[in-house]
C-alpha cells in the first residue's frame, strides 16, 4: 500500500509580469498611443491584455470594465472558489435530479465531456474530491490519503458519472463533484478575446493564468512571440527552453514543478491520474498545446501532462487541429519533442525525431 507520509504544497506567487501556468510572455514594449495595456485579477491568478487602438468606434476607456464584468460573470459559474457560483451549488448538492445550465456552464461541461472522450478519460473535470484528498483546491484535505481514500473516490470519479442532456446536467452518483480550473481559464481568454475581436480590433493578445490567445502583431511589428518556462532554471540565461511565435492561435501549457506534494521524500506534480487517482509521475516535465481555441488547448494541456509521451502522441494524431511541443527528461537529459507545423526558436535542447 502506498501511503503519503507527507503532503507539502508549494505554490510560487511571482510577479505579474511571470505568468503562473508555466509562461514568461515575452512582450515588446508599447508605444505611446499606439496599444492599450490593461491588467487585473481574476479566477484566483491574473490577466493581462494588450491590444493595438487603431479600429474605429471604440471607446477604450470603457473596454476594462466591460472585460471585468466578463470575467467575473465566469467566476460566479465556473469557479469553485466562491461558494455562491453555479458550479459551487452544483457540488454541494447530493440530488441527481437533472439541473438547468446556464449556456456557459453547458458550453465548458459539454466540451469536457468531449475531450474526455477523446481522451480516454485522462481528461476528467470530476476529479474535484481527489484533488481535495491531495491537498489542493478550496477545501485542501490535513489528512494523509491512502489507497483505501482513494479507492472510495474512485467509485464515483469519472466523466461517465453524470450525464448532460438538453443542457440539464445530473449526476448518476450523490457524491460527485467537479472541478473546472483545467479548463475554465482556457475558456476566459475565448470569451475576452471574442469580445475584443468583434469590436474590430486587428492586433490582440489576451492571457489569463499563462493560457493565451492572439491575433495580429505586437507593438514592433512583429508577431506575438512566448517563451516557454524552463524548469529549475538557473540563471536568467536560461529562463526559457524555446521561443515560440504566435499567429492567430490560442496556447497553454501544464506542468508539474511549480505546485507539487511531498511523498516519501519524493516530488510528485499537483497533475491526479483520474484512473488512479495518484499524482502523475512521468518523465514528461511540461506539455505546451496549440489549438484555434484556448479552451480547448488549456484541457488537452492537462489531459496530455497525465499522459506518457508515447500514448500521449498517439492520442494527438487522432485529433485534428493540436499541435503540441512536450519537453521530457531521458537518461537526465532533456529533450524537445514535438507535434504539428510549429517552428520552435532558440531551443535549449535538443528537439527529438
Amino acid at each position: 500500500m502506498i501511503v503519503l507520509a507527507k503532503i507539502k504544497r508549494k505554490i510560487i506567487q511571482e510577479e505579474a509580469h511571470i505568468i503562473m501556468g508555466f509562461f514568461f510572455l515575452w512582450i515588446s514594449c508599447t508605444t505611446p498611443n499606439e496599444y492599450n495595456f490593461m491588467s487585473g485579477s481574476t479566477m484566483g491568478t491574473t490577466y493581462s491584455i494588450k491590444i493595438s487602438t487603431e479600429a474605429e468606434n471604440v471607446i477604450y476607456d470603457g473596454l476594462k470594465s466591460s472585460i471585468d464584468s466578463i470575467l467575473i460573470d465566469l467566476n460566479s459559474t465556473l469557479s469553485t472558489w466562491d461558494t455562491e457560483s453555479d458550479i459551487s451549488l452544483f457540488n454541494n448538492s447530493t440530488s441527481m435530479k437533472p439541473i438547468l445550465l446556464s449556456k456557459t456552464f453547458n458550453t465548458v461541461i459539454k466540451k469536457s465531456i468531449d475531450i474526455s472522450k477523446q481522451t480516454n478519460g485522462f481528461f476528467d473535470i470530476t476529479v474535484y474530491d481527489l484533488m481535495s484528498l491531495w491537498g489542493f483546491g478550496p477545501e485542501p484535505s490535513l489528512k494523509v490519503p491512502n489507497k483505501k481514500n482513494i479507492d472510495s473516490i474512485l467509485v464515483y470519479t469519472s466523466f461517465k458519472k453524470m450525464r448532460l442532456k438538453n443542457q440539464k446536467l445530473s449526476k448518476l452518483h450523490p457524491s460527485l463533484k467537479i472541478d473546472l480550473n483545467a479548463i475554465a481559464k482556457g475558456y476566459g481568454v475565448d470569451q475576452v478575446f471574442n469580445f475584443l475581436n468583434k469590436k474590430g480590433i486587428k492586433n490582440i493578445f489576451v492571457e489569463i493564468g499563462g493560457e493565451v490567445r492572439c491575433k495580429g502583431r505586437n507593438p514592433k511589428g512583429y508577431f506575438w512571440l512566448v517563451g516557454l518556462d524552463n524548469p529549475d532554471k538557473k540563471d536568467k540565461n536560461d529562463l526559457f527552453f524555446s521561443l515560440i511565435e504566435l499567429d492567430n492561435i490560442a496556447i497553454a501549457t501544464s506542468g508539474n514543478y511549480r505546485n507539487f506534494v511531498d511523498l516519501n521524500g519524493e516530488n510528485l506534480g499537483h497533475t491526479i491520474n483520474p484512473k488512479t487517482g495518484f499524482p502523475v509521475k512521468s518523465n514528461v516535465l511540461s506539455v505546451t498545446v496549440l489549438s484555434k481555441s484556448c479552451m480547448v488547448a488549456d484541457a488537452w494541456a492537462t489531459a496530455l501532462m497525465v499522459m506518457d509521451y508515447d500514448t500521449g502522441f498517439n492520442s494527438v494524431k487522432k485529433t485534428e487541429h493540436l499541435s503540441v511541443i512536450w519537453l521530457i527528461e531521458k537518461d537526465e537529459k532533456r529533450i524537445i519533442k514535438k507535434y504539428g507545423n510549429i517552428k520552435i526558436n532558440e531551443a535549449l535542447y535538443s528537439i527529438g525525431a
